[in-house]
């Protein structure tokens, strides 16, 4: 019985490490934007030469990847483009919500992110980069640690306190800089003036020159997150302003998902 148990925590283990190196492969070559021979996919993969030859068959096989020419290296189709496109058209609320996303940013000129609580962490749904030089830059699918995040405020204080402890007594709450809540009492404290202002702040807890105000928005039943992030002295700037744009934009994505049944 003992050993059975080991086998499937194995194959558990094996399946997660293949599925990782799959979404890894592609994340590869997103990178170098080129061909890639099997020598140089082994390399950057980090993994025997003889494991990513069995990946790229299949892939191969699936109808992901093609082999440019003879020796020429590989290169995604794309079928994994239409594929996430149909996946893509099947959540119009997404959809709906990323056009106002783009409006507050054009209103605002700072990064805006959308993202919702997974877990222990924060993860962004969405993201409009500005078109500033300096700026904040992240992607779809990044994760954020939840103790040091602005839309992970706006979120957890909408919860009790209770529960909110919680979580947070079974985190890791790492200090990135000077200004980032380690203690989850004073997090506690923190949410209570979120409340207060309606909206959550975040000057400097992630990263020193970095700031984002966020507030929470429902959906489906669900709690979400839209930040405005930016270089923390140009976000104090226009520190005032930024709320009234984010909560109109708020209001608006709320009347659009009430007239469609999404709240």
């Amino acid at each position: 019985m003992l050993y059975r148990t080991q086998y499937w925590e194995w194959k558990k283990n094996m399946t997660v490490k293949l599925v990782a190196r799959a979404l890894d492969l592609f994340e590869v070559f997103a990178h170098y934007q080129r061909p890639l021979v099997l020598s140089e996919l082994a390399n950057y993969l980090d993994i025997p030469t003889s494991s990513c030859l069995s990946m790229v068959r299949t892939m191969v096989d699936k109808g992901y990847l093609y082999e440019v020419k003879r020796r020429g290296g590989y290169y995604p189709t794309r079928k994994l483009e239409t594929q996430a496109i149909k996946i893509h058209d099947g959540n119009q609320i997404l959809e709906i919500i990323h056009e106002h996303l783009v409006r507050l940013q054009k209103e605002v000129g700072e990064s805006i992110v959308f993202g919702k609580i997974q877990e222990d962490e924060v993860i962004y749904l969405d993201v409009i980069e500005s078109n500033q030089v300096i700026r904040y830059a992240a992607q779809i699918g990044d994760l954020r640690p939840l103790h040091a995040n602005s839309i992970s405020k706006a979120i957890l204080a909408q919860y009790d306190d209770e529960s909110v402890l919680e979580k947070l007594l079974n985190l890791k709450m790492t200090k990135f800089s000077e200004q980032t809540i380690s203690s989850p009492r004073e997090f506690l404290n923190i949410l209570e003036e979120v409340r207060k202002n309606g909206f959550s702040s975040n000057l400097g807890e992630s990263a020193e020159d970095l700031a984002a105000i966020a507030m929470p928005l429902i959906c489906s039943g669900e709690w979400y997150g839209i930040s405005i992030v930016g270089p923390l002295n140009r976000m104090k700037k226009l520190w005032s302003s930024h709320p009234k744009a984010l909560s109109k934009c708020i209001e608006m994505i709320n009347e659009e998902l009430q007239e469609m049944g999404a709240q």
